[in-house]
């Protein structure tokens, strides 16, 4: 990640205008502070797509295009690479915010980036029409930097896909985690299961019914979700206990699909909520130390002064 945040920064300096590529599902959550960082050092006008609408909730997903909108040198637009007019339009799009390029002797210069498996190469294979970029279902397939002519007038960067070293917030984690943003093999499935069970009951506890028949869903929790899908799925490990680590794992995979419906794991309203928990309970942990370190002073100085 750091020889990634490297490479970028230096190719940023020869770029006119970074697409990021987000989830839908987490615009947020999705959204990589080095990025952010990176961009604004070198003042270069943003396109934030959120990509896999399709599998988001369309109202907050709204929320959000037009919460990023209002951020000063940012421009959202939800989409999916899976519609050829969606791929059209992110060029469109692309062109206005660097007025001054986009001619064969000054071509527009544009940097696509985001973090693992939202999308970057698939968006780059679209908008060139031939896979040129590598693509999977699985975090970090992108390994290197590519440089690639869209026309005369347009030049892609694509980037791998990049985390931060430390994520703040563990729902965040959790979040991307769901999403397939960290591979399989740094996380445990059925933690994770869990968390996005608990997210579903209170935001989309109709499309657990729906797709699992739960009849008393108001009396569970995220553990009774899995349980309940490998009941109902007859989950069975060796020596006929439930297998309640392929029932995490058929969640997950229902979720990142589609199949349970339409999910957005969070509104601009709910971050801004967990936001403002997670800051308080990091300035009570603040409070907490500095006690911890002036009682522990003074009693190194009543030892002192005993001595």
């Amino acid at each position: 990640m750091n020889a990634a945040k490297k490479k970028a920064a230096e190719q940023m300096e020869n770029t006119d205008l970074v697409i990021e590529v987000v989830d839908a599902r987490l615009p947020e959550a999705s959204c990589n502070p080095m990025v952010e960082e990176l961009r604004k050092f070198r003042q270069r006008p943003c396109l934030k797509l959120l990509n896999k609408v399709d599998l988001a909730d369309p109202a907050a997903t709204s929320a959000w295009v037009e919460y990023f909108s209002r951020q000063e040198g940012v421009t959202a637009f939800a989409m999916t690479t899976k519609k050829p007019g969606d791929v059209t339009r992110v060029l469109e799009l692309a062109k206005p915010l660097a007025p001054h390029r986009g001619v064969p002797t000054k071509p527009l210069r544009i940097m696509i980036m985001g973090i693992p498996n939202v999308g970057k190469s698939t968006l780059m294979n679209a908008l060139l029409k031939k896979r040129v970029a590598k693509v999977g279902d699985e975090p970090a397939v992108t390994k290197a930097q590519q440089k690639l002519y869209l026309d005369k007038n347009t030049v892609l960067v694509d980037t791998p896909g990049m985390l931060w070293p430390k994520i703040a917030m563990p729902s965040d984690g959790l979040m991307l985690a769901a999403s397939h943003a960290v591979g399989s093999n740094a996380l445990i499935e059925e933690e994770v299961a869990e968390f996005l069970a608990g997210e579903l009951l209170r935001r989309y506890p109709q499309l657990l019914v729906a797709r699992y028949g739960f009849k008393d869903i108001d009396q569970m929790d995220g553990i009774g979700v899995v349980e309940g899908i490998a009941i109902k799925r007859g989950f069975r490990a060796r020596g006929g206990d439930m297998d309640y680590e392929k029932a995490a794992h058929t969640f997950l995979t229902e979720y990142r699909s589609g199949i349970l419906g339409r999910i957005s794991l969070e509104t601009p309203e709910t971050r801004a909520a967990a936001l403002a928990v997670f800051e308080e309970e990091q300035r009570i942990k603040a409070e907490k130390a500095a006690l911890k370190a002036a009682e522990k002073e003074a009693e190194r100085m009543k030892g002192k002064r005993g001595s």
